[in-house]
């Protein structure tokens, strides 16, 4: 019997070998801007928009307020020549152009196995995003030194830290202890935090939402579910790491919470407590000892309370994409671009000058310390 032979193969050259891409791509991860849901147009929302300017020209939009009556009125007599006058104040908003884009030529599109220029697209809708939530944070940072300039916490001078905390120190706590704050010695309140007295913690937030109240001129709640009056803080991840562990707050969600999966407990969400809403924003920043500008002996971190017209957001032009072609059809360009301003909003209490010895209007800042993860 004739034996069958193997047939001979022949192996592929490694150089000629198609290798197979997927047509599917993923994006760097963003997370949706945890603040949107306070974005509103009256003066009871915390993030106010105003759109004036996309309907008329301009490079402002202001901001006005109107503060609560304190005079007694009359209860006999004449009311004429009694009248007490409204303490209107107000506050410019500057916007200004913001774009930004990706470019592919026609050959770049032929060698990619995915659509370049579609992720273009959402790489620069999620920078547009990103980039909205980066300049809020900015904002509620931001040290208002007059009414017409403010700062960057990072860039302010101990001079315009000094003037911000005069100006705000019933609108600012240091630690657990109101007697931390020292009047107009933003460098002396701040030494005085503790890596262990002054870490974020129930009785803390509830201080500072009792000043807050207090304070004057009032920071007003905002309003939810019609008349329940709220406030909102944002921490960051280390101060809300610290305040979870809090055991008066562990035992509130223990006792006061449904039990189940979506105890935050469980899901670390929201949490709520004495008329706060707390939520962590992880982009916070925290302010590392030592480096320059953090204005701290001790790593520490901002966390913000915050009531109607914190944040002013005024628009002239809504984001849009833009395209651009050249070279005859062969580049392909893609954009994004808006004209919009944000800031702090700020309102003076000078008898006499609108703007004069400005007050954050609607954010109570709580300085704690933030101990990094060992």
């Amino acid at each position: 019997m004739t034996a069958t032979l193997d047939m001979v193969t022949t192996a592929a050259r490694s150089g000629l070998t198609p290798t197979q891409w997927s047509s599917d791509f993923f994006e760097e991860y963003i997370r949706s801007n945890q603040f949107a849901r306070y974005f509103g147009t009256s003066a009871s929302s915390m993030i106010q928009l105003k759109d004036d300017l996309t309907r008329k020209p301009g490079d402002s939009v202001v901001f006005p307020t109107v503060r609560r009556l304190t005079g007694a009125g009359v209860t006999t007599g004449t009311l004429e020549g009694h009248e007490e006058a409204l303490d209107a104040r107000s506050l410019k908003v500057t916007v200004a152009p913001l774009r930004h884009a990706v470019s592919v030529t026609d050959w770049d599109e032929q060698k990619s196995v995915i659509d370049i220029l579609q992720a273009g697209r959402d790489a620069l809708m999620n920078w547009a995003l990103e980039k909205l939530r980066t300049d809020i944070i900015g904002a509620l940072g931001s040290i208002t030194i007059d009414g017409s300039t403010s700062a960057t916490f990072a860039a302010a001078s101990n001079a315009q830290m000094d003037t911000w905390l005069t100006n705000n120190l019933d609108r600012v706590l240091f630690g657990a202890a109101v007697a931390n704050s020292v009047s107009s010695d933003f460098s002396t309140s701040i030494a005085t935090l503790d890596n262990t007295a002054d870490l974020m913690t129930a009785a803390t937030l509830s201080l500072a939402k009792r000043r807050a109240r207090t304070a004057s001129p009032h920071i007003r709640p905002i309003k939810v579910n019609n008349d329940e009056e709220w406030f909102v803080c944002f921490m960051p991840s280390l101060v809300f790491r610290d305040f979870r562990k809090d055991a008066t707050i562990i035992a509130a969600q223990e006792y006061a919470w449904n039990r189940g999966a979506d105890n935050p407990l469980f899901t670390s969400g929201d949490l709520l407590w004495d008329g706060c809403i707390v939520r962590e924003i992880p982009e916070l920043p925290v302010l590392t000892a030592g480096t320059a500008n953090a204005h701290a002996t001790l790593d520490c971190a901002r966390s913000y309370l915050c009531g109607a017209q914190s944040v002013g957001l005024a628009w002239a032009q809504r984001t849009k994409a833009i395209t651009n072609v050249r070279d005859y059809g062969w580049q392909h360009g893609v954009g994004v671009m808006e004209i919009r301003g944000c800031e702090k909003l700020r309102f003076g209490t000078d008898a006499t000058v609108d703007t004069t010895k400005p007050v954050d209007a609607g954010v109570y800042t709580i300085f704690t310390t933030a101990v990094g993860d060992a």
